[in-house]
């Protein structure tokens, strides 16, 4: 069990518990998630979900050391087919979950990591949480939910891409990604108080104050850029399996060394 999860005071508490691998993202781990996100949906006794994290990170992204099962032959169908269900409609479904939602996070929240966090309604962040995307190191133009420029404007998106350093939480607070940082030893309590002060609101009036902010983002074109943008991605993963068979194309070490 990757996932922890409890509800108390209208509030659903979904905790990341994989603190040993950085909460790194194997298949099992984003099912259970996946699977926790629909339990709060569903339960008529949840008013807010809360996405926290145990351990020093809050996640390190998709999980580089997998141990899923691998074909003998990576085809780009079959990365798409597991990539389209598992980072693109699973960070959609949990974005429009008619309920309010808010993600805590403390120290590195990298690449895939941004996967689990954008799709929350309030993001609350510890002063030593970090934010990055460096998959462009791999060949790749950036996460599959690629949330990037909604979230921190065009030119501040493509200095994070092309750069691939760390989004500090103040500056992710300056461009609107994150609603408000706080010591990280009172990210608990913050987060709780937050959540405890929406829940304590009108269900149904959350509802619509939520699908009307959802709704405009999608008039101004949201949910068909990040859908276009996913298969912007796959030709990523196309390059890299024409070049190097594999879709990695750095050393795993390099990649590990971002959540050092």
């Amino acid at each position: 069990m990757y996932i922890d999860y409890d509800v108390a005071d209208a509030i659903a508490n979904i905790t990341l518990n994989r603190p040993e691998a950085a909460n790194a993202q194997n298949t099992a781990l984003l099912d259970e998630l996946d699977a926790a996100w629909t339990r709060a949906a569903d339960d008529p006794d949840v008013t807010v979900i809360l996405l926290r994290a145990n351990g020093k990170h809050f996640s390190a992204g998709h999980d580089l050391n997998v141990d899923d099962p691998v074909p003998d032959k990576i085809t780009l169908e079959l990365m798409y087919q597991h990539e389209s269900r598992r980072y693109l409609e699973y960070s959609l479904r949990w974005r429009n979950v008619p309920k309010p939602s808010i993600a805590a996070v403390q120290g590195r929240c990298i690449a895939g990591g941004l996967l689990l966090c954008w799709p929350c309604d309030l993001i609350v962040a510890a002063d030593n949480a970090l934010f990055s995307d460096p998959v462009v190191l791999m060949g790749i133009g950036g996460v599959e939910y690629h949330g990037h420029t909604w979230e921190l404007g065009a030119r501040k998106a493509k200095e994070i891409l092309f750069t691939g350093r760390p989004l500090t939480a103040d500056e992710a607070e300056r461009t609107g990604m994150v609603n408000r940082v706080v010591p990280r030893d009172e990210l608990d309590t913050e987060t709780r108080t937050l959540a405890e002060q929406i829940a304590k609101m009108p269900p149904f009036a959350l509802r619509q104050a939520k699908r009307a902010v959802n709704q405009t983002l999608d008039i101004q074109g949201f949910y068909a850029a990040i859908q276009s943008v996913f298969d912007i991605h796959q030709t990523g993963h196309g390059n890299a399996l024409s070049v190097s068979g594999y879709p990695v194309l750095v050393s795993l070490d390099d990649m590990k060394a971002t959540i050092k």
